[in-house]
């Protein structure tokens, strides 16, 4: 039954994935991959949430299975970042690289830790 959320969760994860890239990344006349950093960042603050709402004992083994990772499993993509990254450095955009490198670190840490201060301010 477990492996049946893990895929649900994934069946939107992917798509909804490549949906919102190509939707962010249509809007930006710019080298730096926002698709990519949005869809993690999102992630972020999703399994946040959710390591939250866990915590405080307002969500269980079943929901981190189908959001956390199912859909944030299937929404976030580490090999895209390190690809885009790589491609970016090997093209000369060593700046938007750097960029992109230390904006989803920070980005992605601290949308993770607002989701759980968050979850904490609603379910404590």
């Amino acid at each position: 039954m477990n492996w049946l959320l893990v895929v649900t969760g994934a069946m939107v994860g992917a798509p909804l994935r490549y949906l919102t890239d190509r939707a962010v990344q249509s809007r930006h006349d710019s080298l730096f991959p926002w698709g990519t950093f949005a869809v993690n960042v999102t992630g972020c603050l999703i399994l946040g949430l959710l390591t939250g709402a866990v915590a405080e004992g307002a969500a269980g083994s079943h929901l981190q299975l189908l959001l956390g990772t199912g859909l944030c499993g299937a929404l976030t993509t580490y090999s895209t970042f390190s690809y885009e990254t790589l491609r970016l450095s090997e093209t000369g955009a060593r700046f938007y690289a750097a960029a992109n490198v230390a904006a989803s670190v920070v980005a992605g840490l601290g949308a993770a830790f607002a989701g759980v201060a968050l979850a904490q301010a609603v379910w404590a």
